[in-house]
């Protein structure tokens, strides 16, 4: 069992032996998660925490034994707990979209908490707490396990790549979107007969900056799947 299992599951700080700690876990983690919000995921060091405390590093041992471990505790910290889709009616479509919906404005607001997820080993309560609700709500689709499985990831994949999207500096998105256009453009208007469809789309506007950011429509239409598939099962 990894220390970091050990802490994200923990019932209650554990009891130390000798001067008692001047400091809790949770404290610590909630530093780091602080720190990451103001500058990223490389702004946060052990040196940079235990300096918030007034600690050297080789203190901050006493509570995480190294970085990957106090990334991990930071992780589950920072998602925190699922949201509670009892109390919304007309069965599980407008709970899945509860749940992309939080999701969606989780990530744009901590970028750093979606570049962390998705090949995380150990999972924390917050975490699997996440996974859980949106399960539950696809239990009432009735659909076997394995294809439940398959469409939660297919939901969570959009959410992702949506809020990917979104979580980018405007300037650099600005950047980015320019220079691509640009680029394109300039090899497609001379090759007009070979790619008709993307000039299209680029003149058509299909790449400048909406009224949204994509979660909306592709949201429809991944519900909009299920809800077939869901038929077809029955």
């Amino acid at each position: 069992m990894t220390r970091a299992f050990e802490l994200l599951w923990r019932d209650e700080e554990p009891a130390r032996r000798g001067r008692r700690p001047s400091l809790s876990v949770r404290e610590v983690v909630a530093a780091a998660v602080a720190i990451a919000d103001a500058g990223g995921l490389d702004a946060v060091s052990l040196q940079r925490v235990a300096a918030e405390f007034g600690f050297t590093t080789t203190s901050l041992y006493r509570y995480v034994p190294d970085k990957a471990t106090l990334l991990t505790l930071m992780l589950d910290e920072a998602i925190g707990p699922p949201p509670d889709l009892g109390d919304i009616e007309d069965g599980w479509r407008p709970r899945l979209e509860a749940w992309a919906r939080e999701l969606h404005r989780l990530f744009v607001r901590r970028p750093w908490v979606l570049a962390s997820t998705g090949d995380e080993g150990v999972m924390g309560p917050n975490q699997l707490g996440w996974m859980d609700s949106a399960l539950r709500a696809f239990a009432e689709t009735g659909l076997a396990h394995r294809d439940v499985h398959q469409l939660f990831l297919l939901l969570l994949g959009h959410v992702r790549g949506v809020a990917g999207q979104a979580s980018l500096p405007e300037a650099t998105a600005e950047l980015w979107r320019g220079e691509w256009l640009g680029s394109v453009s300039s090899i497609v208007d001379r090759r007009r007969d070979d790619y008709p469809a993307l000039i299209d789309a680029i003149d058509g506007g299909a790449f400048e900056p909406g009224d949204g950011d994509g979660l909306e429509l592709g949201l429809r239409c991944v519900l909009d799947g299920i809800e077939v598939f869901v038929a077809r099962a029955r």
